[in-house]
């Protein structure tokens, strides 16, 4: 008699729409994309000009911490880089307090996954990940006053956006496609820490 565990663990799996050709072969979307990019770019001189108590070795901190959230929540690859340009642009206008910078992140998490993933992530999580220093309440209102700043422009183009496009230009097998996007991926990942 085996002690051991015959069921096996199925994942459930998000369907997603495929490539759609006639748009990766429309050379105006890559210059379209090139064209809004310059829309959501930050300048990094933002600890120099507005934040006064945040520095960067803490927004590398609070940026690691986000990345793995992302990774441990299996989001989309596109959720962590928009929430750091969410990020980015809400630190290069508004000045905060060391102390504000986590809630701030999940805040960007929570919009970045509203707006990328079929099923975004939950305040709930989000509290848990912050081992509890951030309250349901202070993450909405923290989500309330990013969308605010932000105007409400969240479809930022990110590096991300422009990954498909690039690879389908190349014109490579599947196989090799699969892995140079996954290494671009990671690459754009550790470029936002």
């Amino acid at each position: 008699m085996s002690l051991a565990c015959e069921e096996t663990c199925v994942l459930e799996r998000t369907l997603r729409a495929r490539k759609d050709p006639v748009l990766l072969n429309d050379p105006r979307v890559l210059r379209n994309l090139l064209e809004l990019e310059e829309r959501y770019l930050v300048s990094t001189s933002y600890f120099d000009c507005v934040q006064r108590d945040v520095q960067p070795y803490m927004r590398k901190i609070v940026a690691t911490w986000m990345m793995q959230v992302c990774e441990e929540q299996r989001c989309e690859d596109d959720v962590f880089p928009l929430s750091m340009n969410y990020l980015d642009r809400y630190l290069s206008v508004q000045p905060i307090q060391r102390t504000q910078l986590q809630s701030l992140g999940s805040a960007c998490m929570l919009i970045a996954s509203k707006v990328k993933e079929t099923l975004p992530l939950t305040t709930e999580k989000l509290v848990v990940y912050t081992d509890h220093s951030v309250g349901q309440d202070e993450l909405l209102k923290f989500e309330l006053l990013l969308l605010t700043q932000l105007k409400w422009d969240v479809l930022s183009v990110t590096p991300i956006d422009f990954v498909d496009q690039i690879l389908h230009q190349l014109d490579l097998e599947d196989a090799v496609s699969a892995v140079a996007r996954k290494h671009a991926h990671t690459f754009i990942h550790l470029c936002c820490t």
